[in-house]
């Protein structure tokens, strides 16, 4: 059996920082430190924290008056940042800065009385946090036959803006729906969509068919692994997500002869090398990875980490 193993994989620039900035927190302050919401959408990933002492939370009112609390990878709302304000917290913001982008897009049209389309899913951490900057303005729609039920108008001020981790082609065909309906309707001066899911799902689609199953390495709640899970079943490929080595399943590599591994850009290179092992132990697997595309992107770790540290 070959496996093709795709680069770019994994960890994003976002991730990477968020990751790091709660390394850096457990350093100097010990693991006595809250994070809202998973700081990524990884299981692997949380599980460690939590191991160390990190509690995870989904309400501000549990979090101790004075505590040390970070924001996740995803972003959160002002409404978030206003109840831990009142709750004296001292708050480190690990949002990916494409995400803040989006926050900062939807602020702006919000002020120039825009009607903002959101396209994104529902429910998932960064779409609560955006539509948390100006609700009064934006509608979450997820589907081309959502846009035939909005209610504007060609003549109305009308823009769209996209959750980051969507897959390009999902997105599209939105967007393109909305440009029928709506021919005036603006858009961000740079795509939304992050170039790190743009990239894995470049490669997953530029390997597909020189394979006959996707491994896609990530959790069932990481919008960008499911995307590029869905990517190999669009193409007729047989795909799976899995957290690790531990969830794969013998049946799955019955008269398979060429896989394609990835990983969604929360999803640590362990978990890879982990499932990597596993086949090249138990099925004589030989490796080739593919690079498709290069990335160099970093981003800082956030000041206000730094200004904590400098306290201590």
């Amino acid at each position: 059996m070959k496996i093709l193993l795709a680069n770019p994989r994994g960890f994003c620039a976002g991730v990477n920082m968020a990751i790091e900035c709660l390394d850096e927190c457990i350093k100097a302050f010990g693991p006595d430190i809250f994070v809202y919401h998973e700081i990524v959408h990884n299981r692997y990933v949380v599980d460690r924290f939590t191991q160390q002492g990190v509690t995870f939370v989904d309400d501000i009112e549990s979090v101790p008056r004075g505590a040390i609390l970070l924001y996740s990878a995803h972003g959160v709302s002002p409404e978030i940042r206003d109840k831990a304000r009142q709750r004296d917290l001292r708050t480190i913001d690990a949002t990916c800065p494409l995400v803040t982008k989006v926050h900062l897009e939807a602020v702006k049209y919000a002020k120039a009385q825009y009607n903002i389309i959101l396209i994104g899913h529902e429910g998932h951490d960064e779409v609560i946090g955006t539509m948390g900057e100006a609700p009064e303005s934006i509608t979450l729609i997820e589907t081309p036959e959502e846009v035939q039920e909005l209610p504007f108008t060609d003549e109305d001020k009308i823009v769209y803006l996209t959750q980051t981790t969507l897959s390009v082609e999902e997105a599209g065909v939105v967007i393109q729906a909305l440009k029928e309906k709506f021919p005036s309707i603006e858009s961000p001066p740079k795509e939304d969509i992050c170039y790190a899911t743009t990239n894995r799902q470049h490669a997953v689609r530029q390997l597909v068919e020189q394979v006959d199953l996707v491994i896609v390495l990530g959790s069932q709640n990481s919008s960008n692994s499911r995307r590029l899970m869905e990517i190999g079943l669009a193409e007729g490929t047989a795909a799976h997500l899995i957290d690790g080595k531990a969830e794969l399943r013998a049946e799955w590599f019955e008269g398979v002869e060429t896989v394609l591994i990835t990983a969604g850009a929360s999803a640590p290179e362990v978990v890879v090398q982990d499932c990597l092992n596993y086949l090249v132990d138990n099925y004589g697997a030989e490796v080739e990875e593919i690079t498709t595309r290069e990335e160099s992107v970093t981003f800082q770790l956030p000041k206000e980490l730094r200004t904590l540290q400098s306290m201590t």
